[in-house]
């Protein structure tokens, strides 16, 4: 099935008047942006480095019994190092079946097929209530339209780890780490949320 075309929401307009391109993060989505061509997606396809990858399943403790999705997955390294390192099980959700395909061709290298599924999708759409983590690189105009979806959604008590954006002020991390110049933002799904979307 052909995905249905979505709205690109690409504010880095707004992001570079707060300075926010500065940080490597901000910039690669930036120039990602302007190189690629115009493509109805949300977010340009950068890749996170495996170093922030590592860092970020560090941060929520990711472990053997956990369920793990990553909205927005690109090439799948999220999943595929979650499910080969920590022995989770992970869902990969991306708009482009180009990443999809590059996903699941790096998960059977990696032996990982078995604990690793990645299907083309709209996060905006995808059922995330099974997860126990939630990785993000998204945008922050994506993320905070996401939020509550996220609080409506998943269980109290689940992880949610975005790399180099944050929730909004409505919804302030828990903790924060930094890897060579890229923030990691970290946020537990509270009964406070869930009564925000009540």
């Amino acid at each position: 099935m052909k995905p249905q075309p979505r709205r690109r929401t690409l504010l880095l307009s707004a992001a570079a008047t707060t300075g926010l391109l500065m940080l490597p993060a901000h910039r690669a989505l930036a120039q990602a942006a302007a190189a690629a061509p115009e493509r109805n997606l949300d977010v340009p396809y950068v890749p996170t480095p495996q170093e922030v990858v590592d860092k970020m399943l560090d941060l929520a403790k990711v472990g053997k019994n956990d369920v793990l999705y990553d909205l927005g997955c690109g090439d799948g390294r999220i999943v595929v190092t979650a499910a080969k390192n920590r022995g989770a099980r992970g869902t990969g959700i991306d708009l482009d079946p180009a990443r999809i395909a590059e996903a699941k061709e790096i998960a059977k290298k990696a032996g990982v097929s078995d604990r690793a599924s990645f299907r083309v999708g709209d996060l905006f759409k995808t059922d995330v209530s099974e997860a126990t983590v939630v990785t993000l690189y998204l945008l922050p105009t994506v993320n905070v339209k996401l939020r509550p979806q996220l609080w409506k959604q998943l269980k109290v008590g689940t992880r949610v780890v975005s790399h180099a954006f944050d929730m909004g002020p409505e919804w302030p991390p828990e903790k924060t780490a930094e890897v060579d110049g890229r923030r990691i933002y970290y946020w537990t799904i509270t009964q406070a949320n869930k009564k925000e979307v009540a």
